[in-house]
């Protein structure tokens, strides 16, 4: 009676912890888009092994046999084998090569349980944006991190229980709920060409590391964020901490002569001086409240738009000084330096910009130039983006937004974070104009385009010494900002190549890319030319890419691929007056002139206030064919089954069933996503994992 009732709950819960075992089942995370629909991150159904102890009658050597097949201590596995008598986890999600010598072992009290594995299979393709996962599906860098419990789902219960034999019975009590999918403003083929071209700029100069940023300067979308060295997702354990940071996000650097955009900016808005202006630059000396700066070489008398042509220092610092610290300070925030941008990834910098209440007396020549600035890659490519866009600021972007698991049809419309404007139409058109003499006649002369029109700024700027406190004398950052074309432009770029060896300059390396990126990705998206293709010969745009083409990491059968060699001949201006000073027309003249010059985009009104923002304009997309479109996978064909099959094999059933294959490894099927039986949808391939 005791031991029946009065003891009955004590017991039955004893019972209960020696017979069952509530274990989770990972939830299917939910998938990453890029801007057109194609996966860059998916979940994959994988075996993890567990064990139950009191079934297993010689666990020394069972161990040592598992221990062999995944190359670890066998002491390791006899530990877990020996933590518990009813259910310990052996390995998980392993790859199917050793879930199937395991399998193979035939080991009594060895079980598999099928959970999910995140799956990357572009490989090392933008990398640092989409980030990786931890064993227990947990996002630990990049997109996966930042949409970590939007993605995650939530977990299943399987239910495990011993009978009075001791034979192992799992079940299922709870099934998981699958996260939602996140979209991106990445396109996948301008990410390939940036990190391409990257990868090439590097090789050349042998440069430390680097960054690409390529962004729409009307909405904000990032379509392209490249940063080097860089890793594998599906392999982030062996990766070195600095390849897993994302430099263009959380790297900060003295911009030099780039940030030049700003002082220029600024003293044009203020009317503190015209681009026709006369300035003295001294023969290339300057005294600034005791601090002598040289020009890189002597300069005479320069107009203002020679001055950012040139790249003269005595000229910026000239301008700096009339706008003064507290206009140049507020100018700087405006541009949005000082800040974080918004971007969705972790991580992200402020930069440094220190409140004007805090500089030097010499402070404002060193910022007019560049220096005691920080800033980052995004930070750059939007300060471009302002001028590219009428004067507007639009803050970056990388995620249009998140989908339902088992969405029905529908298009994600990105919508533009809140927008301000910063100079006047006026300036951003004179702007536009001063930066495409910097390309056509200045220091950017390597980023002239062939077909396109180009405008932007070269930067070079000395590393600070660790060791010193000083500036380096050997390590340099060279960058480039700009835009194309230049009268309506679809994209800006900016680039950041950090400690280049031989040439280092701006202009010497940091313009090529630039002009490799943009002619390509202009191609791509099919803008229409805006001058004279000068050499015809050298544009060869691909329909589809050659497999061989592309190496480990790069999108699988990319199409639209563009291949073109370097321009070195320079195009006609844009407009008449591009080369000419209108020194002899009074101020509402040039206006007009400068106006009629260029077609920029029509805005709705904004506030002209400059520190106040203001609800976003309604802005087209320079490419209104390429949306981003994820479909209902209910109105597709179904996956068939493909494991096991040759490639082949597999590539035959595929287009038997109407579906198109993504062919990772070579041998024989072991894994394939979307799984057999689930439907497709239309346009997503079938990516299938072969392994000998």
């Amino acid at each position: 009676m005791v031991l029946q009732v009065v003891r009955y709950g004590e017991f039955t819960q004893r019972a209960s912890r020696q017979q069952q075992r509530t274990v989770e089942v990972s939830a299917r995370r939910g998938v990453i888009y890029d801007r057109n629909g194609h996966e860059l991150a998916m979940t994959i159904n994988v075996d993890s092994v567990f064990a139950v102890p009191s079934e297993i009658p010689d666990q020394a050597n069972a161990a040592t046999l598992i221990a062999h097949v995944l190359k670890v201590e066998p002491k390791e596995v006899l530990a877990k084998i020996q933590g518990s008598r009813s259910f310990s986890w052996i390995a998980r999600k392993l790859d199917a090569e050793d879930s199937n010598r395991i399998r193979a072992l035939g080991l009594k009290g060895i079980y598999f349980q099928k959970e999910s594995k995140r799956f990357y299979p572009k490989r090392d393709l933008a990398a640092q944006v989409l980030g990786y996962v931890g064993l227990d599906d947990e996002g630990l860098g990049g997109i996966e991190r930042s949409f970590d419990e939007q993605m995650r789902g939530k977990p299943g219960k399987m239910l495990v229980s011993v009978d009075a034999r001791q034979r192992s019975l799992g079940r299922v009590e709870k099934q998981p709920e699958s996260g939602q999918s996140i979209v991106l403003t990445i396109d996948e083929k301008i990410q390939y060409i940036a990190e391409r071209e990257l990868e090439r700029s590097m090789a050349e100069t042998h440069a430390e590391a680097g960054t690409v940023v390529v962004q729409n300067p009307k909405t904000g979308e990032i379509l392209a964020l490249a940063s080097r060295p860089t890793f594998n997702p599906n392999a982030f354990r062996t990766s070195t901490p600095q390849a897993l940071k994302n430099r263009a996000v959380s790297d900060i650097y003295e911009p030099g002569s780039t940030f030049k955009i700003v002082t220029l900016s600024a003293a044009l808005e203020e009317k503190l001086t015209r681009p026709d202006e006369v300035i003295d630059c001294q023969m290339g000396s300057i005294m600034v409240f005791g601090r002598k700066v040289h020009d890189h070489k002597p300069f005479g008398n320069l107009t203002v738009s020679q001055v950012l042509q040139k790249s003269s220092d005595v000229g910026a610092i000239k301008l700096g000084l009339r706008l003064g610290d507290q206009r140049m300070d507020q100018y700087i925030r405006a541009f949005g330096f000082g800040t974080q941008t918004g971007l969705e990834l972790p991580g992200e910098t402020r930069g440094m910009a220190k409140p004007a209440s805090r500089w030097t007396k010499s402070s404002i020549g060193s910022i007019a130039m560049g220096q005691e600035v920080g800033v980052s890659s995004v930070q750059l490519v939007s300060m471009a983006s302002t001028i590219a866009n009428d004067g507007i600021y639009t803050p970056a972007r990388i995620v249009v937004g998140s989908i339902a698991p088992r969405a029905t049809l529908q298009t994600v419309v990105f919508k533009p974070a809140q927008q301000r404007r910063v100079v006047s139409s006026l300036t951003a058109v004179e702007m536009k104009k001063i930066l495409e003499e910097v390309v056509l006649f200045g220091t950017g002369k390597k980023a002239i385009l062939d077909g396109y029109t180009s405008g932007g700024k070269t930067g070079t700027a000395q590393k600070i010494d660790p060791a010193t406190g000083r500036y380096s004398a050997s390590k340099y950052i060279a960058s480039f900002a700009g835009f194309a074309p230049v009268a309506n432009p679809a994209i800006t770029i900016s680039v950041m190549l950090d400690s280049p060896q031989g040439g280092h300059h701006g202009g010497d390396v940091g313009a090529p890319l630039f002009g490799r990126v943009a002619q390509q990705v202009l191609a791509y998206m099919n803008v229409p030319h805006d001058t004279d293709i000068k050499n015809p010969q050298r544009l060869m745009i691909r329909a589809s890419a050659k497999e061989s083409d592309f190496s480990e990491g790069s999108p699988d059968r990319l199409s639209g691929d563009v291949e073109i060699a370097d321009a070195s001949v320079v195009p006609e201006p844009a407009t008449a007056i591009a080369a000419k000073p209108v020194a002899t027309k009074k101020e509402s003249d040039r206006a007009k002139l400068i106006a009629a010059s260029f077609t920029p985009a029509k805005q709705a009104p904004v506030a002209t206030t400059k520190t106040e923002p203001a609800p976003a304009p309604a802005i087209p997309q320079p490419t209104p064919t390429r949306g981003t479109v994820i479909l209902d996978a209910g109105g597709g064909p179904t996956a068939p089954s493909l494991i096991g099959k040759s490639v082949r094999a597999a590539i035959e059933t595929a287009q038997e069933s109407g579906v198109e294959l993504d062919v990772v490894g070579t041998g024989v099927a072991r894994a394939q996503a979307p799984a057999a039986g689930e439907r497709v949808p239309p346009g997503t391939r079938v990516v299938v994992k072969f392994a000998r």
